[in-house]
């Protein structure tokens, strides 16, 4: 499998939840076998995934389970308006998280944030201030 089909943005945003349409993409990815191999070691389990599953309350395996048995995103949608119950700052501070992953104290973060800038030809890119905008970059959003 060489050609990655990527998943739509972590700022796309679904019932006011950022990062919900990019997680749906990728179940739906994984799914049809088609999930790309540099997309596995965060799928679900780490990285902003996790951070979702964590701030609406649900599994992997449930949300899984849920893609797997709708047909649209309205459907998922509908879903998590049914079933989790978070208040918009919830879901703005779950966006606000990630537009501050890493934080510029945290040496460890934005020394993976400058390696993986490095590793996309993306160095000398100043406008990536965080992961969502690194995402953005090399998936040639912006």
């Amino acid at each position: 499998m060489s050609e990655i089909i990527f998943p739509r943005s972590p700022r796309e945003t679904m019932d006011g939840w950022a990062h919900l349409p990019r997680y749906i993409d990728k179940i739906r990815l994984h799914l049809a076998g088609k999930l790309h191999p540099d997309y596995q070691p965060n799928f679900g389990a780490r990285g902003f995934d996790k951070n979702w599953l964590e701030a609406a309350g649900v599994t992997h395996e449930q949300m899984v389970e849920v893609v797997r048995h709708s047909i649209t995103d309205g459907q998922v949608c509908d879903w998590v308006k049914r079933h989790v119950k978070r208040s918009a700052a919830d879901k703005a501070a779950l966006l606000a998280k990630m537009l501050n992953y890493p934080r510029p104290d945290d040496a460890e973060g934005m020394a993976r944030l400058k390696m993986r800038k490095e590793q996309a030809g993306l160095a000398d890119c100043e406008q990536i201030k965080n992961f969502v905008d690194f995402i953005d970059a090399e998936e040639k959003r912006s």
